[in-house]
């Protein structure tokens, strides 16, 4: 009676046991991305409040150009996975695309090498403390160099991403998160007969780590019999302007569209910090906690971009409506997961990073609750916009979801934050409320544009 079914559903089956194997190695990676940047925060905590504070400021503003560059070379991926799927073993078009992706990041890096050079005074005419500033720029000075060989790891790990071969990049950051660990502690705190740096040594054994992420990488995709016939570092200084120009066409609206992401939340502290020091806080462990459970669909949108353009290359209508549906399935049931979890449990959360019975912690505590109450709602919208930004990625759709972010976030979201927060006096919770707010209008557009995929031709014409 139910025999007919069984057809049906084994292509379903087939994508999710293959999105889940290709997510998973991704999820990790990014996990450990973070390790990276959370034992730093570690590390520096025990050199000093001053030094973390300095460093803090000097990873704001690195990360914010960071970002833009891992967006602008994020385009390698659709555009890998659609020639992957077109020919499966499209080796020529694929070192094109790595080329000219790796020139891309050094094209973005000489200008930004250029600003984060002067970063003491940018710091200054931003409104920091004179000391601060210079001491985030002595930070800087040797963390800026580490942005060329950590945009050129993330080319690489798209390249084995997108030849769903992902493992080998997670195995390259574990080590890179060992490494990190006991580098940065050596050239911090002079263990080990290396010189005692402080932040110098922070900033110089990441950049260290980063360049030695690259180099692990560029030895895995030059020497496996499974990635070295694709020759990528073959006649690596020879001008590909096309595709030079592809990169930029589809990752520059990438790039701003992570951007815009980022600064409405980097808005949002400064929100906070007007309203009060335990709203700050309150709200760093908060968003803290969802930036973690953040992983899996960020994963998961990564995921959806190689699957669902592999199925854009190969013209296969359905294989890309079974790619996105399964990522977006399981990126949202993930994230119901974490919400249920932080409305049922947040007292337990929160107690991971704050005593309850300092007294210091008293009128922070509440806070934190009702923050982590807004983000379960916020939680669900969160992992559809970035498995749905995934999912339209696949198909080489970057321009419209940028004007989706660019509204979403800074008229929706931010105007209500501040409507909220200060007009309507709801303070921290109405800053909350409003994230959600933009992170919901920018996954309903989103979603809404993956369904009309059709009518916008934005899936490939049936054979």
């Amino acid at each position: 009676m139910h025999a007919p079914a069984a057809p049906l559903a084994r292509p379903w089956r087939e994508e999710a046991a293959a999105t889940a194997s290709l997510a998973g190695p991704l999820i990790l990676t990014n996990v450990a991305q973070s390790a990276i940047n959370a034992t730093d925060v570690v590390l520096l905590g025990w050199l000093g409040a001053h030094e973390l504070a300095a460093a803090s400021i000097g990873v704001n503003l690195y990360i914010a150009f960071l970002i833009f560059g891992m967006g602008l070379v994020m385009a390698a991926s659709p555009i890998m996975a659609k020639q992957l799927g077109q020919r499966r073993h499209s080796v020529r078009e694929t070192r094109r695309t790595v080329r000219q992706a790796i020139w891309a990041a050094a094209t973005i890096c000489v200008p930004v090498w250029a600003i984060l050079w002067h970063a003491e005074p940018i710091l200054r005419l931003l409104g920091q403390e004179p000391h601060l500033a210079k001491a985030a720029a002595h930070f800087i000075r040797p963390l800026m160099w580490g942005l060329f060989p950590a945009l050129s790891y993330l080319v690489l790990r798209a390249f084995v991403a997108a030849l769903e071969r992902p493992t080998w990049a997670l195995a390259v950051s574990v080590a890179g998160v060992a490494t990190n660990a006991l580098l940065n502690y050596g050239l911090i705190f002079g263990a080990w007969g290396l010189p005692r740096l402080g932040l110098f040594g922070a900033g110089l054994g990441s950049t260290i780590t980063q360049t030695l992420m690259f180099i692990g990488m560029s030895i895995v995709v030059t020497s496996h019999r499974r990635f070295r016939r694709y020759h990528l570092f073959g006649r690596f200084w020879r001008a590909d302007w096309p595709r030079y120009r592809e990169v930029w066409r589809l990752g520059l609206p990438i790039a701003l569209t992570l951007s815009l992401e980022v600064t409405v939340f980097n808005a949002a502290v400064f929100l906070m910090g007007l309203i009060g020091t335990d709203s700050l806080a309150a709200h760093a462990i908060a968003i803290q906690i969802a930036s973690l459970t953040f992983m899996v669909p960020l994963g998961l949108s990564q995921a959806a971009t190689v699957r669902v353009g592999l199925a854009y290359g190969r013209s296969d209508n359905d294989g890309i409506t079974r790619a996105g549906w399964t990522a977006f399935a399981m990126g949202t049931a993930f994230m119901t997961a974490m919400a249920i979890t932080m409305y049922a449990i947040p007292h337990t959360l929160v107690g991971l990073f704050l005593d309850e019975r300092l007294p210091v912690n008293k009128p922070v505590i509440p806070l934190v609750v009702s923050f982590l109450y807004v983000a379960a709602l916020f939680q669900v919208f969160d992992g559809a916009q970035s498995v749905g930004a995934g999912m339209l990625r696949g198909l080489q759709d970057t321009k419209v979801p940028m004007l989706f972010a660019g509204f979403g976030y800074w008229v929706v979201g931010m105007g209500t934050a501040v409507w909220l927060g200060f007009g309507l006096g709801w303070h921290g919770i109405g800053i909350w409320i409003g994230l959600a707010a933009g992170l919901a209008i920018v996954s309903v557009m989103m979603l809404g544009r993956w369904l009309r995929r059709g009518q916008l031709r934005l899936t490939p014409r049936p054979a």
